[in-house]
């Protein structure tokens, strides 16, 4: 798995969480991220849509429903 993967793999097993959670559970995992790495990753995934932040704590990206898929089956 890549680094983003790993990072959405974690966010989606704690649902809600901020930095020091995700990076204790990939130490946990055993996928060491340097902090500048995890920093670089979260901030990628929340540009792409992929993850939203709130205060410091990340969740995965809310569903856009009908409309995103719509646009993924043609085009937008």
């Amino acid at each position: 798995m890549d680094r983003k993967a790993w990072v959405m793999r974690a966010v989606e097993a704690l649902r809600f969480a901020t930095f020091k959670e995700i990076q204790r559970y990939l130490d946990e995992e055993g996928e060491a991220f340097s902090k500048k790495e995890l920093e670089d990753t979260l901030k990628a995934l929340v540009q792409e849509g992929k993850l939203e932040e709130k205060d410091g704590t990340y969740r995965l990206a809310r569903k856009k429903g009908g409309e995103e898929a719509f646009e993924k089956l043609f085009g937008g």
